[in-house]
């Protein structure tokens, strides 16, 4: 568990670098977490930093209260979880330098438990009808089979995604580019309260800091590092969703995609990532297939069975013998189906008892009913 002089000074660096800062994490390897922090106070850069970006962070660390934010995410049933504390998902290391310097957390769940099997869902805001849609049903059945839904709490698949594993009274997990105070975007408020009191807000912003265009692209490779596999949803070609993908695949993790209209604009990206490294997946049970255990299979996908998919093979030859219209007698059959005339005799008379062919005199035909339902 990390001490409290450590925990203090992450959380008070987490107002002064952004996001994904590979420098600051390179200081806090080097000097420690407590170090780092003092070292604002000089005018001498760290190694990396240039005087100019250096007096920007000075500006920052100024005036600092981090046992103020510490008390601020504790009354909101929260706590800022820390590299070597139990909570903190290991899998986040894979960031390297990137990784965040901590994590501000709503809600009462562990999120190192919850990580363990999770999936991310992800996809365009202005998603059609199809992809939000789809992404409540992937939502919804990843939940039912025990598997947390990962998301950025945005509009469109996002929504989707984290209002089917709510529906479904399983976990979900909104990582957010803004203090977990803060309902962004204001029309998803409802559902972040939701998120915060049933499932897990995770932000790397302390309380009330807002969001940025920059914060968004930063706050996908925490989802991307967070799960075992991204899933995409919709998305355009110039799309957040696929910056998410790419940084998955680059992270070793599984990247699928759900196809969509190839007339859709709104499916190109997918489309695209579909014809690199991504995987073809169309439910929940084809990605935990990817994602789970060994033994977690997807049930094999067949077309519907049709009566004569129970005939023998040798009866089925028989059947194929008669023409669409018109009859055959038995030596014609027979030699259509290449059998023995009395071989070829007992399978008439079985396919006549099933109702696949019609006696005529000495003649055979398919039966009206078989002809109409073209079960041939």
């Amino acid at each position: 568990m990390t001490g409290r002089e450590e925990r203090v000074a992450r959380a008070a660096l987490t107002r002064i670098g952004e996001p994904g800062d590979e420098a600051m994490n390179r200081w806090l390897d080097r000097y420690g977490a407590v170090e780092t922090l003092e070292a604002f106070g000089s005018d001498s850069p760290l190694p990396g930093a240039s005087r100019t970006r250096w007096a920007g962070l000075r500006q920052r660390a100024r005036g600092l209260d981090p046992e103020a934010d510490l008390a601020a995410i504790g009354g909101l049933g929260g706590r800022f979880v820390c590299p070597g504390d139990a909570e903190w998902p290991s899998q986040l290391d894979d960031l390297g330098d990137g990784r965040p310097v901590g994590l501000w957390v709503r809600g009462r769940a562990s999120l190192r438990m919850w990580a363990l099997r999770s999936v991310a869902v992800v996809g365009s805001r202005a998603c059609t009808d199809y992809g939000a849609h789809v992404a409540a049903t992937l939502g919804s059945s990843l939940a039912a089979r025990g598997w947390t839904v990962v998301s950025g709490a945005a509009y469109g698949v996002d929504g989707a995604a984290h209002n089917g594993a709510l529906a479904a009274g399983g976990a979900t997990v909104g990582v957010l580019a803004c203090g977990v105070d803060m309902a962004y975007p204001p029309g998803n408020g409802e559902l972040i309260r939701r998120i915060g009191e049933r499932g897990l807000l995770v932000t790397e912003l302390p309380p009330g800091d807002h969001p940025t265009r920059s914060r968004f692209i930063l706050r996908n490779r925490v989802i991307a590092a967070l799960t075992r596999g991204t899933v995409v949803v919709e998305a355009e070609l110039r799309s957040g969703s696929l910056v998410t993908a790419r940084r998955a695949l680059g992270l070793g993790r599984l990247t699928m995609g759900v196809p969509g209209p190839v007339t859709s604009g709104l499916s190109a990206g997918v489309h695209q990532l579909l014809r690199g490294e991504g995987i073809v997946v169309t439910d929940a049970a084809e990605i935990v297939e990817l994602v789970g255990a060994i033994g977690e299979l997807a049930p094999e996908r067949r077309g519907p069975m049709v009566p004569r998919d129970l005939l023998s093979p040798e009866a089925a030859c028989v059947l194929e013998a008669l023409p669409a219209r018109g009859a055959l007698g038995v030596g014609a059959v027979a030699r259509a189906a290449a059998l023995a005339e009395d071989r070829a005799l007992v399978r008439l008379q079985e396919l006549q008892s099933l109702g696949f062919l019609e006696r005529n005199g000495d003649h055979w035909q398919l039966a009206r009913v078989t002809n109409q339902h073209t079960n041939r």
